[in-house]
């Protein structure tokens, strides 16, 4: 019987994975007052195998960085605590386990912010409400620019998250730099309409990314290092006129920076006769980059398969399929019909219901 392509083993850095199947950051909204809780130690045990890479749900890096209720956050000495036991709950099962570190930016409001200030960007320009799976709207405040001399302190955020990571027990840090968040509105042309030195020109815009990249590499080691992107994404109004000379820019210049992997988002996948297609846009920057390279976007059993064999990928992230099956490795091999998600539960602030109730095939 020829082996899953997906159930393959690799190796990524120093990290001997059993398999290719990998737990991507999914936001649920269940850390009450940012601070994590007791139930996420369940889910994310319950997704854990020998072997297997998760990557925690979007997590704050300072009292500025928070867009949404009760998301985690990793820059207090609680909040290290609280994440140990959930650390512990998925190594004590074998798995690989990074922490994704974010700054939403101007994706929050002021009631979100300390003393209600307005929350800080590369841009004073607002992004407009968003329509939520559950037909609630979000509305954002408009957002204060940050002035060159303040961009340093939030790299400086984003470096003590890294090293708070580590001291809670993770094997690494993938940095948020994907979906419209702080460090795409730097990347992307249609949010970043600065005229200093991180505006402007594509290695102007790609500077605040590959500062944080830098001061995190020197705090913990590119060797303990992810960093999300999504290039070919529009997410809270956040585009790019060339995104093809973005992707291909950001991805070789990481090399200088021995991180270990890059997770980047596929654009939407195709229908073709009835069936899902990968656009497989994503390849320059696989060969570009040297390190491992997931792949992010809707994926499937098939495609993922598919990806995995044509090298196209050597990691390949589901989202709402895990999140609605523990077990989903398990069920890949099996052959198993797939638990469907339901929307409705995604964000919502109960420890139970859509959180870690979806059924194993036991």
């Amino acid at each position: 019987m020829e082996p899953i392509p997906l159930l393959t083993p690799y190796k990524m850095g120093q990290f001997d994975l059993s398999h290719r199947v990998v737990l991507p950051p999914l936001t649920r909204q269940r850390s009450y007052g940012n601070v994590p809780q007791p139930h996420a130690a369940v889910y994310y045990a319950q997704r854990a195998t020998a072997g297997g890479l998760l990557i925690t749900e979007a997590t704050g890096i300072s009292d500025t960085a928070q867009g949404f209720r009760d998301t985690p956050g990793i820059w207090t000495p609680e909040h290290v605590e609280a994440w140990k036991p959930i650390v512990a709950a998925v190594h004590a099962k074998g798995a690989v386990i990074f922490c994704q570190i974010w700054h939403c930016g101007r994706v929050s409001s002021c009631e979100l912010q300390p003393d209600g200030k307005a929350p800080v960007s590369s841009t004073d320009k607002g992004v407009g409400p968003q329509i939520r799976f559950d037909d609630r709207l979000e509305e954002f405040s408009p957002p204060r620019r940050l002035t060159v001399e303040e961009i340093p302190v939030i790299v400086d955020d984003f470096r003590k998250a890294a090293r708070n990571a580590i001291d809670a027990g993770f094997d690494g840090v993938e940095i948020h730099g994907a979906n419209g968040y702080i460090i795409e509105q730097f990347l992307k042309d249609s949010v970043n309409d600065r005229t200093d030195e991180y505006g402007g020109s594509l290695e102007n815009r790609c500077r605040f990314a590959l500062e944080v990249v830098d001061a995190i590499v020197k705090e913990i080691g590119g060797h303990r290092v992810g960093i999300r992107f999504s290039p070919f994404t529009d997410y809270m109004e956040s585009h790019d006129s060339d995104p093809h000379s973005l992707a291909l820019y950001i991805s070789t210049k990481l090399n200088d920076h021995g991180i270990l992997y890059i997770h980047m988002i596929e654009p939407r996948l195709a229908m073709v006769e009835g069936r899902r297609v990968v656009p497989k846009r994503l390849l320059p920057y696989r060969e570009a980059f040297k390190g491992t390279f997931i792949a992010n976007g809707g994926f499937e059993y098939e495609e993922g398969n598919k990806v995995v064999t044509e090298g196209y990928a050597d990691l390949v992230a589901f989202g709402r399929l895990f999140l609605a099956n523990p077990d989903l490795p398990k069920r890949f091999e099996a052959g198993a019909e797939l638990n469907n998600y339901d929307r409705m539960t995604f964000y919502i602030s109960d420890p139970v219901v859509g959180y870690t109730d979806y059924p194993f095939l036991e």
